[in-house]
């Protein structure tokens, strides 16, 4: 495993808001076709949201605490031979650091992302 404190995924708002009433999130119809919720490290999210989710509005993006996940994360080879952290089992709320949404700037047309933490 890596040593990083806070790991990224990013979703539909009304995917995330479905998330907070079951108390867990089971990913996306992307994820579950692919049976792992996919998330990356602070400085992965920001092309992994431009190559999967240009364009896209209504999203939020999750910080997530991969210590409270478990052995059901697991960190896979993927783009580049870069290691990603894969979730193999449904994301508890409860492992959840804090949500916000990720708007896309009006001139640019990419996502407009806060200052993240590993």
């Amino acid at each position: 495993m890596t040593d990083f404190h806070t790991i990224y995924h990013v979703c539909r708002q009304p995917e995330w808001q479905a998330a907070v009433v079951l108390g867990r999130h089971d990913g996306s119809s992307q994820d579950v076709a692919d049976g792992f919720i996919h998330f990356s490290a602070a400085h992965q999210v920001e092309a992994s949201v431009a190559k999967h989710r240009a364009g896209q509005d209504g999203l939020v993006l999750i910080a997530a605490d991969p210590a409270g996940l478990g052995p059901a994360l697991v960190w896979e080879a993927s783009r580049g031979g870069d290691l990603f952290p894969h979730l193999y089992g449904p994301l508890p709320v409860a492992a959840v650091k804090w949500v916000v949404d990720l708007p896309l700037d009006a001139q640019s047309g990419r996502h407009v992302f806060p200052d993240l933490e590993d």
